[in-house]
């Protein structure tokens, strides 16, 4: 087994070949529950990811978000498309996409949120990402709408030395086609 070579791009830097690998590997990592939503979802921000003679291994990427709290806009980003290859999986390869992209939040953003699935849950937890205990929900074209069923898969975690917002207030986020969240 090589030593996996890392990579943190941008998603303007990204070439085409490289831009497509990712979209394939989040597709068969995800089973085919990897949707153009998701996809596009995935895109604008600093992606990192590794590589070794058999292709990408694990991927992330974090993308800036806008979120409301106690009327305020923070600028927040957001983590997306965290993978691992499914024969990979158990080595730390997750947990070092992760450490790359909390790099990218502690120094660009106000805190890091994310939306995770069982499976990956405990990865979160373990990096001291914290469960979102208060209410949340998006921007509707209207009104404010809220999204019970984002409550307790929602993570926060504050950049740097930054506090959190109090969970004492809603989290409103941005408006996106596809899952909100």
């Amino acid at each position: 087994m090589t030593e996996p070579l890392w990579h943190i791009a941008h998603t303007y830097e990204l070439t085409p070949t490289a831009r497509d690998g990712i979209r394939t590997f989040l597709d068969t990592a995800f089973e085919g529950d990897f949707s153009d939503d998701d996809w596009d979802h995935t895109l604008g921000g600093i992606h990192a990811y590794a590589r070794d003679s058999g292709g990408l291994l694990a991927h992330g990427s974090v993308v800036q978000r806008r979120v409301i709290h106690a009327h305020r806009s923070y600028r927040i980003g957001f983590v997306e498309g965290v993978a691992v290859r499914a024969d990979r999986r158990r080595e730390g390869l997750g947990g070092r996409v992760m450490a790359a992209l909390e790099r990218v939040i502690d120094g660009a953003y106000t805190f890091g949120a994310l939306s995770a699935s069982a499976t990956g849950a405990g990865l979160y937890a373990a990096r001291g990402w914290q469960v979102w205990q208060g209410r949340i929900g998006v921007q509707g074209l209207s009104r404010v709408e809220l999204l019970p069923d984002e409550e307790g898969s929602t993570y926060v975690r504050a950049a740097g030395s930054r506090p959190l917002p109090s969970p004492s207030r809603m989290l409103i986020f941005d408006w996106r086609d596809g899952d909100v969240l």
